[in-house]
């Protein structure tokens, strides 16, 4: 494992444990996360504790094609029973995922100097939010580091106050990307909610030729 201080450097991502981790320390600046998501890399830490960066191997993603849309989502898209928006309402998005409650899971990732770094991120127009409506009131969202069109979208979270809100943000990300031409959307680690709409684990290589391709 590395440690990182203020260089702004990050080992190969060859170089992480078993379980994924690469470095740990450094800081969250603008300049170092760009660096990490351009890199395949990315922060996972609990609050209180000193930044841990991954690059696990396999890598979970969404190829656009591969995006499974339920007959009973089919339904809910039809009705039209959310408004979506994109990048309307960053730290609303992000603060609503610290927020909520994870079944596993005691407490969040998400600490105020991380979303104080992401807000960072989306005022220069490189962390982006998609949001869902409800008779004018967020239900749900997603939140992630946008690398460019033709590039990748790497997903950071999402949540959900009703049923399907955040089923309904991850689709519209997904087909906006497909539309827009871009490689992938990077989902980070295996759940299976995720693989329930369609993505899948692939090797730590395949997913760095992919990114590292033009």
């Amino acid at each position: 494992m590395y440690y990182l201080f203020n260089d702004l450097f990050f080992p190969p991502v060859t170089e992480a444990d078993e379980e994924g981790i690469l470095a740990i320390g450094g800081d969250l600046s603008p300049e170092r996360l760009q660096l990490a998501y351009k890199s395949g890399i990315f922060p996972w830490f609990n609050e209180g504790e000193p930044i841990l960066w991954w690059a696990p191997d396999p890598r979970m993603v969404l190829f656009f094609d591969e995006l499974v849309i339920s007959k009973s989502m089919r339904k809910i898209l039809n009705k039209k029973m959310f408004k979506v928006t994109y990048n309307k309402n960053f730290r609303e998005v992000i603060s609503n995922c610290q927020k909520i409650k994870r079944e596993g899971q005691n407490g969040t990732w998400i600490s105020d100097e991380m979303i104080d770094a992401y807000c960072k991120l989306n005022e220069e127009g490189i962390a982006k939010s998609v949001e869902v409506w409800q008779d004018d009131v967020l239900v749900g969202g997603l939140y992630g580091i946008d690398l460019g069109k033709g590039n990748v979208f790497c997903g950071e979270s999402m949540f959900s106050k009703v049923s399907n809100a955040s089923k309904t943000a991850f689709i519209a990300l997904a087909l906006y990307l497909k539309k827009e031409n871009y490689k992938l959307l990077d989902c980070q680690v295996y759940n299976p909610h995720l693989e329930s709409l369609g993505c899948r684990e692939i090797d730590r290589e395949e997913f760095m030729t992919i990114l590292k391709s033009k």
